[in-house]
């Protein structure tokens, strides 16, 4: 299996920290929130990653570099940003002949079963599987609305009026077609340009493992004192 993992923002909601460590190297519980993805990847049978990069790209290398891992790896700079499915649109050669692979959101901690996701990916044949979980505040994030089938009959990215509470997780997998939804234009968002597009032809599936967008300070400090630690490959 072959993974995109989207590391490349910012991290500006976390003020002076990112100032210095790009968002994937920020400290949790003493170690990188990338080493958690990366272990999580070895431990569900992802053998190759692409990572792209943009703020601070040598400090990644150089973790990278001097880290151990199964995972052959992967580094995309981007000098600009290109948006989620830009990447993914850029780097369509990656994946060349997989029946379907994984598109993660590094700004996440979580221990999602990535092996559950996937058989359940393959046994409902639609373009792509979207992660989801159950939001506080849906007017923040991109809601999905579910048929009793779990088809997505409505996605829309921070709604005025959510119809539901079933955000996206920022955790996909997806089958090769998923790039003929994708709009050519310079910088291309999946929330907002690809994933409405594909409604009636995804399935949502709620992670009920630990999930949680650290990229708020609220939510970095909530994962240092609750995040149970190592992920075993």
């Amino acid at each position: 299996m072959k993974a995109y993992l989207l590391a490349a923002g910012e991290g500006t909601r976390l003020g002076q920290l990112t100032k210095t460590v790009p968002k994937c190297l920020v400290p949790i519980k003493g170690k990188p929130l990338l080493h958690y993805w990366l272990r999580l990847c070895e431990r569900h049978d992802i053998s190759h990653l692409l990572i792209n990069l943009h703020h601070l790209p040598h400090l990644v290398e150089q973790f990278l570099d001097s880290a151990s891992y199964r995972l052959k790896i992967k580094t995309f700079y981007e000098e600009k940003l290109l948006g989620s499915a830009g990447t993914i649109a850029v780097n369509r050669d990656f994946v060349a002949g997989e029946e379907a692979f994984f598109i993660l959101y590094a700004d996440n901690l979580t221990d999602v079963n990535l092996q559950k996701m996937h058989k359940f990916h393959m046994n409902h044949g639609g373009i792509c599987t979207i992660g989801l979980f159950k939001a506080n505040n849906p007017k923040e994030c991109g809601i999905a609305e579910l048929n009793a089938d779990g088809l997505v009959v409505d996605f829309v990215e921070k709604p005025d009026h959510p119809k539901s509470d079933l955000a996206n997780a920022g955790v996909y997998i997806a089958s090769p077609e998923i790039f003929d939804y994708i709009p050519n234009q310079k910088v291309v968002d999946l929330g907002f340009d690809v994933l409405p597009r594909l409604t009636g032809k995804m399935y949502g599936y709620l992670i009920t493992e630990y999930l949680l967008d650290v990229g708020t300070w609220e939510n970095y400090k909530k994962a240092q004192k609750e995040f149970p630690g190592e992920i075993e490959a």
